[in-house]
């Protein structure tokens, strides 16, 4: 079976799936359309988000048996298409998950005790003890949107804290001993910090709107590592100027391109100007799961899911 490679990964894949018995072809340059004309001729491909794998580039894909996405999301691939071509989709939720979770947490603490504030003031020769006193987690409640790989890693994260941890999602029977599963009425009536992990769907874009925001019983704090569309952001900047959002965490952001590899070429917009000048913001270019553990976990992950599709049942 041969394989395209079209964004770079850990060494470990193409190493193992060469031990495996699979032809290995890269092309981490070519556009969409040179990449189409020759995707007939190869059984799989393995992705980032370089490239969309729309409706066009699966129907010219004829001999395609499966697609592997190291990374946790599967926005840029047409779902239903592959589902009706019968293209298997892989992706890697399980190797980016603790990394993300760290990240959630570090962010939040990182609000909660000023420390980006203060490391400036003191680089600056400012030594303000009193304006930087912080804030601690223990007592808080914290509150998770969307429970799945992700968000039970960050529920993990806090076992170490005297938290209540509440989890909202649109499936149930996914809380477990690390978060307790409610209703949405019950999550905006008690929750003090709100940290997002859903993957990005029709249902999710724009989820975090005026609206939304103005459904919870206190301010809170909010965190999201998860994807930049799925919060308004201009609707966020209100909510932070008001008070009703008291910090964000930001490590994605609406305006990045679906490659992730870029913000946008545009004029930039007023709200994100805000963001950036916000004391009450920490931004990371899209970070979260990005660490040196796993990007080796990430490959592992889709080599293993291969192995056990196409080698182990065969």
């Amino acid at each position: 079976m041969k394989i395209l490679h079209l964004d770079t990964n850990h060494p470990l894949m193409i190493e193992q799936l060469a031990e495996l018995g699979f032809q290995n072809d890269t092309d981490y340059t070519s556009s969409y359309e040179t990449v189409v004309a020759k995707i007939k001729d190869y059984d799989g491909i393995i992705i980032r988000s370089r490239i969309k794998i729309d409706a066009h580039f699966l129907r010219s894909a004829t001999q395609l048996k499966f697609i592997g996405r190291v990374g946790a999301g599967l926005e840029n691939i047409d779902t239903e298409v592959a589902k009706e071509l019968r293209i298997q989709l892989f992706n890697a939720p399980e190797g980016n998950r603790n990394a993300v979770g760290e990240q959630a947490l570090g962010m939040l603490l990182s609000l909660f005790n000023k420390l980006l504030i203060a490391d400036k003031e003191v680089r600056n020769g400012l030594w303000r003890r009193e304006e930087n006193r912080g804030l601690e987690l223990d007592g808080k409640t914290v509150g998770i949107i969307g429970y799945g790989n992700m968000g039970k890693a960050f529920a993990k994260k806090l076992k170490g804290f005297d938290v209540d941890v509440l989890c909202y999602d649109i499936v149930g029977g996914v809380g477990d001993e690390n978060a307790r599963q409610v209703g949405i009425l019950e999550f905006t009536k008690k929750v003090d910090v709100v940290s997002l992990h859903t993957p990005q769907t029709p249902q999710t874009l724009g989820m975090i709107n005026e609206e939304f925001i103005n459904s919870f019983h206190k301010s809170f704090w909010f965190i999201n590592t998860a994807r930049g569309k799925s919060v308004v952001t201009a609707d966020l900047v209100s909510a932070l100027k008001s008070g009703k959002v008291l910090g964000a965490g930001l490590d994605v952001l609406e305006y990045e391109k679906a490659s992730f590899e870029n913000l946008f070429s545009e004029e930039m917009p007023d709200a994100l100007q805000y963001l950036i000048q916000s004391d009450k913001v920490l931004l990371t270019p899209h970070i979260a799961g990005w660490t040196v553990e796993s990007k080796v976990k990430l490959a592992q992950t889709i080599v293993d899911k291969i192995k056990a599709t196409f080698i182990e049942k065969n």
